[in-house]
């Protein structure tokens, strides 16, 4: 044990890749969105819609985070990989109180007051790991320093808002994520770090979006319950699917290859790497797996209304705030993905297109049957994939 805690961080190469343990990390931010969803789905409004993306920023905040340590130390090794399951308990334990975070409660120790306090210990430890992970050198140095600033000053109108509740709570909650990304992104415009592995930077990004689109259909189940040999829910449940393949071949053929391999071929130091790295994968993935998670929350709810409602075989009609979850969240993650084609290999304007057809069908999707709202959007996003691959092989 004494020859761990001596040991200095082991720093990552180029041609490093993401470790089991790393994966085991991103399961746990996967069962927070999957608790997320589930807290959306209970009561859908507006304000239930913006705590439940107030939550989603905090969430992939703090993985974005931990994500850039591993691509300067390794993530699986000694102190790091400690401090790295202590920070997993932590989003487990906030991931736990997801449902009860926005309502007051007697006791000295609240819901809120357990995510928020939940939310520092990851920051805290991440802020430590950095300070680890930059012996002997002085820019990440800096960069850490500057980076403390932002965090303990987020921390105050976290605990506050967690402790006032209500409309106060959403406010202070805001200003702390405000003041805490903000500040995150400051601290690396100034600093210019090192993208140490290219490969591995754009193969994290890859594999938990791909793992959220597993969650998508791990929500879609938690929607149909036990209820699943009616026809109107096969045949949702197989449109659900039919158009999370189609997601994942709008990311994962051409596009994600195409993007890593401009990612690994600028140079460690450049400021190019550090720009690619934190505008195409950071900012740019945060639409991708918003909008996997509001499609899923939109499959979940029309399970869920076809196994509650027998006396309509097709489903109700969704209404504004299903049709906006469902196609609002598509479009988003074809925004996300028109984001990183530009950042990264550029593209034609073909991808905004797209996304105002997705936007031009939410009042279609609102007044049909649910099941065909579903089959609808699995239509289109299997003629867009149609369209791409014809249009690439020309």
């Amino acid at each position: 044990m004494s020859r761990v805690h001596r040991s200095g961080p082991v720093l990552v190469e180029e041609a490093h890749r993401a470790t089991t343990f790393e994966i085991f990390f991103d399961l746990v931010l996967v069962f927070a969105l999957t608790r997320l969803i589930g807290f959306m789905a209970e009561s859908l409004g507006p304000l239930t819609l913006y705590q439940g993306l107030l939550l989603l920023l905090w969430f992939w905040y703090t993985w974005s985070c931990y994500a850039w340590l591993g691509n300067q130390v390794r993530a699986d090794n000694g102190p790091v990989l400690a401090g790295m399951l202590v920070a997993m308990a932590a989003i487990f334990v906030a991931a736990l109180v997801i449902p009860q975070a926005w309502q007051r409660h007697d006791g000295v120790l609240s819901p809120p007051l357990t995510l928020a306090i939940a939310y520092i210990v990851v920051r805290g430890l991440h802020l430590g790991l950095m300070t680890y992970a930059s012996a002997g050198n002085p820019q990440y140095r800096r960069q850490t320093l500057r980076f403390a600033v932002s965090t303990t000053l987020a921390w105050a109108p976290l605990l506050v808002g967690a402790i006032l509740g209500g409309t106060a709570q959403a406010v202070l909650w805001t200003v702390a994520f405000v003041v805490d990304f903000g500040g995150g992104r400051i601290a690396t415009a100034a600093s210019f770090g090192e993208v140490r592995s290219g490969a591995h930077f754009a193969e994290r990004h890859g594999l938990v979006l791909i793992i959220v689109l597993g969650e998508s259909l791990l929500s879609a189940g938690a929607g149909a319950g036990l209820t699943v040999i009616a026809w109107p829910v096969l045949l949702a449940a197989v449109f659900g699917f039919a158009a999370t393949v189609c997601l994942w071949w709008l990311y994962f053929v051409g596009v994600a290859p195409a993007a890593a391999e401009v990612l690994t071929s600028a140079s460690p130091r450049s400021r190019r790497r550090q720009q690619l790295a934190s505008d195409a994968y950071t900012l740019a993935h945060l639409p991708l797996v918003a909008g996997v998670v509001y499609f899923a929350l939109g499959v979940h709810l029309i399970l869920a209304s076809l196994t509650d409602q027998p006396r309509h075989p097709a489903g109700e009609p969704m209404g504004w705030p299903g049709a906006a979850v469902l196609y609002g969240g598509t479009a988003l993650y074809l925004i996300g993905r028109l984001l990183f084609l530009r950042l990264t290999v550029g593209g034609s304007p073909g991808p905004l297109v797209a996304i105002g057809v997705v936007l031009l069908l939410v009042p279609v999707a609102r007044i049909v049957p649910a099941v065909a709202a579903l089959g609808l959007l699995a239509a289109f996003l299997t003629a867009l994939v149609l369209y791409e691959r014809l249009t690439r092989a020309d």
